[in-house]
């Protein structure tokens, strides 16, 4: 799994760089019309008149494609993980600290040990447990 995330990262990397050079090769639609007053040489490009543009935006379609899917795939492998062993991500968390004894303060009017707060009930190794009261 390894192997691929670092296949599919690499083909990502070479396919942006090859996209930003594609693109500033490019010329704009500013420039047509520069041309039209006889600044452009159209004639002396490298894929002949128009061809160029053709050639230069259907690359660009396939990198960013190349680039879109690599994108894609890597965000799915990334994603897959194990299946925790254990129930709850909070039960490898440690334990909070027990409460003192003084917790356990007799109720005035009947002499019996008050009832314990709600956060106090829950489990210790829940994360109700671990929200400190206001």
């Amino acid at each position: 799994m390894n192997v691929l995330l670092t296949i599919l990262l690499a083909v990502q990397i070479l396919s942006a760089l090859g996209m930003i050079g594609l693109i500033l090769m490019q010329h704009g639609k500013g420039a047509d019309a520069g041309a039209a007053f006889g600044g452009g040489a159209g004639s002396a490009s490298l894929f002949g008149a128009s061809g160029g543009a053709n050639f230069l935006s259907r690359s660009t379609a396939v990198l960013a494609g190349i680039f879109l899917s690599c994108t894609l795939g890597l965000a799915y492998f990334g994603n897959l993980r194990e299946a925790p062993s254990s129930g709850s991500v909070l039960e490898g968390a440690a334990a909070p600290a027990q409460q003192p004894a003084a917790a356990q303060i007799p109720d005035s009017t009947s002499g019996q040990p008050a009832a314990p707060a709600a956060a106090e009930t829950q489990p210790a190794g829940t994360g109700a447990a671990q929200i400190p009261g206001k």
